[in-house]
This record gives structure tokens, C-alpha cells and sequence, in this order.
């Protein structure tokens, strides 16, 4: 048992239990948080969904002055198009563990009301912090998601993962308990970028980052996951759509 962890935040590693649970272990299942699910949303709703959820989080971020990236296929998508790739049911953040940390601390439990300024829809989330995500160490692996932010009204979320520097002979590595790992440079500075039409960051080595991840296929294949990529249209468009050539 870690004393630290057992004596502050009485967090016993040796009975470690899985925080977040889904409703079901398939794709997609397993990108709703089970508290908040009501349903599969199809994909045009799911769209809409993400897309005001990805924009509330980054204007949270913002106006708190707190510092978070958009990471592996949200990253990959940024880089087509600036959105999320439409196959995707979850979206990807990182933040170092110093800003995990402080959202503990500061904002867990916090639900927060958005609206955004061209709409008359109100929604809610709420950032939970894994209380696992104070152990540095991967364990069982039942807790490698440090905190999301979840859509309330439908239990869709961002992952949010903690980087940690944790190698004393090599403390310009930084890793998450996914052993995604990252180098000092790759990350920072971050570079100012748009996402989802909302203001954001990501890493400074980008390509390099998603290289490391995906490999060079990621950056030419332009059809996958039963869509096509139209560079006229900057556009992954599903197969058969009949509006597909424009």
C-alpha cells in the first residue's frame, strides 16, 4: 500500500477499483459515462453533441486559466480539418499532472452551464476527477482515465489523462498509465490553434506526436472507418451519403 496515498486521500492500492464505469464495452458503448447514458445517439445528434461539449470544455479551460491539449484521435482529426474525425465517439485532452492536481483540488464536482453565443441551447456538465488520479502509478489498469468532462444530458465525454515526468534518469520524458509517452520538446511550447470553432492547444511537435502514434498512414489514407476524405470540401463524408460529391 502507498502510506501517502492510504493517509490523505485513504486510496488503498491493493483494493484498487475501476472509477468511471460505461454501459457496455463496444465502440460504441463504451464512450458513454453509465450515470448519464439515455440512449445511442445517432450520428447526426452525436455530431452536435460533441461539438458543444468540446466547446464548452475549451472555454472552461480558458476563462480558469488552465492549461489542456487535444490529444491522439482528436489530434488526428485537428489535423485534417480542425474537428473530430466522425467516427469518433469520445474526444481526447491531455494536461500535465500539476494541472490535474489543481482540478482536484479547485473544480472536481463542478457543473458547469453553457450556452453558446450563436444558440439557445443550454447544456451541462460535470468534471470528475478520478480519485485514482492522484496515484502516478498504472496499477490494475481499471483507472488509466484521470477525470472527464461529461455531458449530462447524455453521457457522452472528454477523457482527460495527466502526464507525469516519473523516470529520474530520464525526466524529459513525460507519460501517462496508458504508457503513452512524450518528449519535453514534442509538447512545448503548445501552439494556439482552433478546434471544434473554439480556441485550443496542441503540441508543439504535432507530427511528430501523431507519427509516433498512428504512423505515416494516418496522414494520407483517405479512406477508413467506411468514410472518405473530399479535400474540396475539407470533409470526411460517410460512404454512400447522397450529398457525398458536393
Amino acid at each position: 500500500m502507498d502510506d501517502h496515498l492510504w493517509q490523505e486521500y485513504g486510496l488503498n492500492t491493493s483494493a484498487e477499483y475501476k472509477y468511471f464505469y460505461e454501459p457496455g464495452s463496444n465502440d460504441t458503448l463504451g464512450h458513454y459515462d453509465a450515470r448519464f447514458f439515455n440512449g445511442i445517439l445517432d450520428d447526426e445528434k452525436k455530431a452536435e453533441v460533441i461539438t458543444r461539449m468540446v466547446r464548452a470544455y475549451l472555454n472552461f479551460f480558458d476563462e480558469n486559466g488552465l492549461e489542456t491539449w487535444i490529444a491522439h484521435g482528436s489530434l488526428l482529426g485537428w489535423w485534417w480539418n480542425g474537428k473530430m474525425l466522425p467516427w469518433d465517439w469520445d474526444v481526447d485532452t491531455q494536461v500535465s499532472d500539476t494541472t490535474l492536481i489543481h482540478l482536484a483540488d479547485l473544480f472536481n464536482q463542478t457543473v458547469v452551464e453553457y450556452s453558446a453565443a450563436d444558440s439557445s441551447v443550454k447544456s451541462k456538465y460535470l468534471l470528475d476527477i478520478n480519485p485514482w488520479a492522484r496515484n502516478h502509478e498504472t496499477g490494475l489498469g481499471l483507472n488509466i482515465i484521470d477525470a472527464r468532462w461529461i455531458d449530462i444530458g447524455s453521457g457522452l465525454y472528454v477523457d482527460i489523462t495527466g502526464l507525469r515526468r516519473t523516470i529520474p534518469e530520464e525526466p524529459y520524458i513525460w507519460q501517462c498509465k496508458n504508457f503513452h509517452r512524450y518528449r519535453t520538446e514534442d509538447l512545448f511550447p503548445l501552439r494556439k490553434t482552433t478546434f471544434e470553432g473554439s480556441s485550443a492547444h496542441v503540441p508543439f511537435r504535432y507530427d511528430a506526436v501523431l507519427i509516433e502514434e498512428y504512423n505515416e498512414t494516418a496522414w494520407v489514407a483517405t479512406k477508413f472507418h467506411n468514410h472518405t476524405w473530399y479535400p474540396d470540401r475539407a470533409e470526411w463524408v460517410r460512404n454512400g451519403c447522397r450529398n457525398a460529391a458536393g
